[in-house]
């Protein structure tokens, strides 16, 4: 084997360490594709990918679809998610309290429960009957508590000698967010925040019980109309591991990249 550039910078025992898990990295991925490969053979039926072709438009929809939710879901948890950061720190005892009392309430409901009491008992309630809608609602309620927890673990990092540094040299408000707190903060976010986004992608395909047609909807009538279960749940497994794997690796990357 040659070794590539970032190999020959590397100090000898590094070198073999790298070499060496690269090695186990590839027969642990064999293994799995192996795995995969016996299941396939395995059917009764042959298997045959291009029972897929005819709904391919739709299932990339689907796919586009997961995406764009997970996105939306992501972006109005995380904003949600600040503002009851703001409310379990107030003064206000009552804001304190109804914090607690709707991270006990969330931490106790399974998704799939949230989707459906917010789609067809609270959405309802309030004049709506956007199931859809209520049921990114409902995904993005679910997840504002793990958000909370992220922005107070975030934040209470920045320590109170680094206040007092902040408080001597003189800081305004602007320049103790823009290079001290906002930087180190951001720092922090990114791993968990990237974790909730992959839980967010794997969650959304619950949406599929008020027929939104996201990824899991898609595939799901497909095969109810061929009955290629094996060749749809497969290409619909590999689907969501092209997003969630990369965002795993990406968290990783952070990981090492900054130190956290």
């Amino acid at each position: 084997m040659i070794p590539t550039q970032g190999e020959l910078l590397m100090p000898p025992e590094a070198r073999r360490a790298f070499r060496g898990a690269a090695v186990a990295y590839a027969f642990a991925i064999s293994t799995f594709v192996l795995l995969a490969v016996f299941i396939v053979i395995r059917q009764t039926r042959p298997f045959n990918l291009e029972a897929v072709l005819p709904y391919r438009e739709d299932i990339l929809n689907g796919f586009g679809r997961t995406i764009w939710v997970s996105v939306i879901s992501l972006i109005g948890s995380t904003s949600l998610g600040f503002f009851f950061y703001l409310m379990s720190a107030s003064r206000v005892r009552y804001f304190r309290a109804f914090t607690d009392v709707f991270t006990e309430i969330i931490y106790g409901t399974p998704l799939l429960v949230m989707i459906m009491i917010m789609a067809f008992v609270i959405g309802p309630a309030f004049g709506s009957t956007n199931r859809a809608v209520m049921g990114y609602v409902g995904l993005i309620v679910y997840i504002t508590p793990y958000m909370t927890n992220i922005f107070k673990s975030a934040i209470a990092s920045i320590g109170a000698e680094q206040y007092m540094a902040m408080d001597l040299f003189g800081f305004t408000p602007y320049q103790r967010y823009r290079y001290i707190i906002i930087p180190q903060v951001v720092r922090i976010l990114m791993p968990p925040l990237m974790n909730n986004f992959s839980l967010i992608i794997k969650g959304s395909a619950l949406l599929n019980v008020l027929s939104y047609r996201e990824l899991f909807y898609e595939v799901t009538l497909m095969t109810n109309n061929n009955f290629r279960f094996v060749e749809g749940f497969l290409l619909m497994w590999g689907l969501y591991l092209l997003i969630t794997i990369p965002l795993s690796q990406v968290t990783k990357w952070i990981d090492r990249r900054w130190g956290i």
